[in-house]
């Protein structure tokens, strides 16, 4: 049986006519070396964007279903239509939509999980000799509800529909030439990374790094799909995403990320009683929300209160507070929230046996006069929420700390990966 591929191209490669056919024409030329092709394409250009524009002039806080329905829309137009180019250039496609390609959710709307994907009606196509169109971010609910998968979740059905097709490798096609060790619209001279392992690309994603999705990663490296991260204006290789055990060495540091997309809230006059914080943590895990650093001052008398803090997506600052104002009332804390805050983190498999990065780390933010508000760390990164105003000077710091520059400078069109915040 020939190889399969399964190619996802983001909002950017396929934003107007030209790159849709370009987009096309790819496709087929994969057809065309032999291999049976699966696509997944992701709603064009701003369309997402302004989707939920439309929503928010109707409603202030839409209701989840229906953003669902309205927001899986884009997707499905994107696949529509480059079926019809991939038609006119003499080969069989046929476009489906998430529930059609049996790809099944949990009932969490707007941020839901794939439960199974059933590849039946992909697998006929395939042995029919059609090229298959998946629309991705989107899937069926075991309640029989359209639902959407979260922002970059196109990555996340590429990866999942690879591993139910067990296709050789999940080609993710985006508006840069693959993994960078710091953004380059901050760092000019960054370099193109050409093989990092699951482990460092997990912890780039989750601390910022917008060019591959944080859950199609952990996705991909449970299932052991291999991820091709590349240009979709160039055939020059990318960057492969392989098993922690294939990587031949492991530098110091790999990359300096950042984040400006998450909030900081604050309870103070927490009661210092055994299970308030699992309290607190249940009710954001109940409303589908991440907590990432936390840091909690124990009181230093029997007057004093505790206080708690943490960091959640800024998208969900509005769910966690409605979240926790219940809580807070019951207990008498006090809940306060910052809106924006700045997050900077290196990320290295090396650090494991290197002593003393965190001391660097925080020796040159001090050099620089960045103040260091929050400190998180994992035995391969550092992370330290900072004034998001200097997360520029903390990149451009770091990165020359750690000697991660390259020769030249690299050119983006947009900004920099498909769903970047």
């Amino acid at each position: 049986m020939p190889g399969t591929v399964v190619m996802k191209f983001g909002g950017t490669s396929v934003a107007d006519a030209e790159r849709l056919k370009r987009a096309a024409q790819r496709i087929v030329a994969k057809r065309e070396e032999g291999l049976r092709v699966v696509a997944v394409l992701s709603a064009r250009g701003k369309t997402t964007d302004d989707l939920i524009a439309d929503a928010q002039e109707i409603s202030p806080h839409p209701d989840p279903r229906e953003m669902d329905m309205l927001l899986s829309t884009g997707e499905r137009q994107s696949c529509a239509l480059c079926a019809m180019a991939i038609n006119d250039l003499g080969h069989q496609a046929i476009s489906l939509t998430g529930s059609q390609a049996g790809i099944v959710t949990d009932t969490s709307h707007t941020k839901a999980r794939i439960l199974e994907v059933r590849a039946d009606r992909i697998r006929e196509a395939l042995d029919d000799d059609k090229i298959v169109l998946v629309a991705g971010f989107q899937g069926v609910s075991t309640a029989r509800d359209v639902t959407t998968l979260g922002r970059g979740g196109s990555d996340t059905t590429a990866v999942a529909l690879a591993a139910a097709i067990e296709a050789d490798e999940c080609e993710i096609y985006t508006d840069v030439p693959g993994v960078f060790n710091a953004d380059p619209r901050i760092v000019p001279n960054a370099r193109k990374i050409p093989v990092i392992s699951f482990e460092e690309v997990l912890e780039m994603s989750a601390s910022g790094a917008g060019v591959l999705q944080l859950r199609s990663l952990e996705y991909a490296r449970t299932h052991g799909v291999r991820v091709h991260c590349r240009s979709s204006f160039s055939d020059e290789p990318g960057t492969v995403v392989v098993g922690d055990q294939e990587t031949v060495e492991n530098p110091l540091i790999t990359a300096v990320t950042h984040s400006t997309g998450e909030s900081r809230i604050t309870l103070s006059h927490v009661p210092d009683t055994p299970g308030v914080a699992g309290r607190i943590a249940t009710a954001l895990a109940e409303a589908n929300i991440n907590i990432d650093m936390i840091i909690q001052n124990e009181p230093v008398s029997e007057a004093a209160a505790a206080e708690l803090s943490f960091t959640v997506p800024r998208d969900d600052l509005h769910g966690a507070k409605l979240a926790l104002q219940p809580l807070a009332d019951e207990l008498s804390m006090q809940l306060t929230a910052q809106e924006a805050i700045g997050k900077v983190s290196i990320v290295g498999a090396g650090m494991k046996t290197h002593p003393g990065v965190a001391a660097r780390v925080f020796s040159t933010l001090g050099r620089e006069g960045i103040n260091i508000e929050m400190i998180s760390t994992s035995p391969i990164k550092i992370s330290c929420v900072v004034d998001g105003d200097r997360v520029p000077d903390a990149v451009r710091a770091l990165h020359s700390e750690f000697e991660l520059s390259g020769e030249g400078t690299i050119q983006v069109e947009r900004p920099f990966g498909e769903f970047a915040t």
